[in-house]
């Protein structure tokens, strides 16, 4: 992905920037982004990519990358929760339009996707990084 993101003309700024300051063309990984629980209380996120896309305007969030490998069909069920935990959360605290998709790669089936897609939440494979375009980057 970081091959893939400088290729496109993005700039690693990992460990050195926040949410916040995140200037467009860049890139982190690993970021802690904060989220809400549903009793309100402040959680931190790590996100394993942030990409602000080049023409973003000031206050814009950056589109957040949740990677996620499967080596079979077994324990992405037991998984799938995760991922709706994290957007439901980052829903809270930053509203209904937060830039949320999975980078998979490996084994995910239709029962894994149809969750995912039912919690609003969309994807791009491995395979085909260069769907990432389509969400601006």
């Amino acid at each position: 992905m970081k091959t893939w993101l400088e290729d496109h003309g993005y700039k690693d700024l990992s460990g050195k920037t926040t949410l916040a300051t995140m200037p467009p063309g860049t890139f982190s990984f690993r970021m802690n982004v904060s989220g809400l629980k549903d009793d309100g209380e402040s959680v931190n996120i790590p996100m394993d990519a942030t990409v602000m896309p080049k023409g973003s305007r000031s206050g814009t969030l950056p589109l957040m990358i949740e990677a996620k490998s499967a080596g079979d069909f077994t324990n992405t069920n037991k998984r799938r929760k995760e991922e709706a935990t994290k957007a439901v959360q980052l829903r809270k605290k930053h509203g209904d339009a937060v830039p949320f998709v999975l980078l998979l790669c490996g084994y995910f089936d239709g029962g894994y996707l149809g969750y995912e897609a039912s919690e609003r939440i969309d994807w791009v494979w491995e395979h085909r990084i260069d769907d990432l375009l389509k969400f601006g980057i």
